[in-house]
């Protein structure tokens, strides 16, 4: 398989909804949720594409373009941006949805860098 198949077929999404328990005063999703969740999206799109133990080294830039209202769909869409030796970086998005509407913009985006490990968790080469 190539490398672009790979990436292609590491793309993940994942959708959910904002309940309540995820917002703050204002009724918007909390900015630490939404990076928790940008994290398990990059986490799950680097493992599909290395198939091999992943950690989070550290979070790019993330930038909060858009509120992101309780009673809305959030979809997540994460994606390899760059291959390196022993680490890869993932670029995630965050689309809003309104839930009665065709809605949808952009929210956030940013990237993860990610190292595979072997089994005693030191750095290694990605397959």
């Amino acid at each position: 398989m190539t490398i672009e198949e790979r990436i292609e077929n590491s793309k993940t999404t994942i959708f959910k909804a904002v309940f309540p328990n995820t917002t703050n005063h204002y009724d918007t999703l909390f900015g630490g949720t939404a990076m928790q969740l940008m994290d398990e999206t990059a986490f799950i799109t680097a493992t599909r594409f290395g198939r091999q133990q992943m950690v989070t080294v550290s979070s790019d830039k993330i930038d909060f373009k858009k509120a992101i209202p309780a009673g809305t769909i959030i979809e997540l869409s994460g994606k390899i941006s760059h291959i390196g030796n022993t680490s890869l970086k993932v670029r995630v998005d965050i689309f809003v949805e309104e839930m009665y509407t065709l809605s949808r913009e952009k929210a956030v985006s940013g990237e993860f860098t990610f190292v595979a490990i072997d089994e005693n968790k030191q750095p290694t080469k990605i397959l």
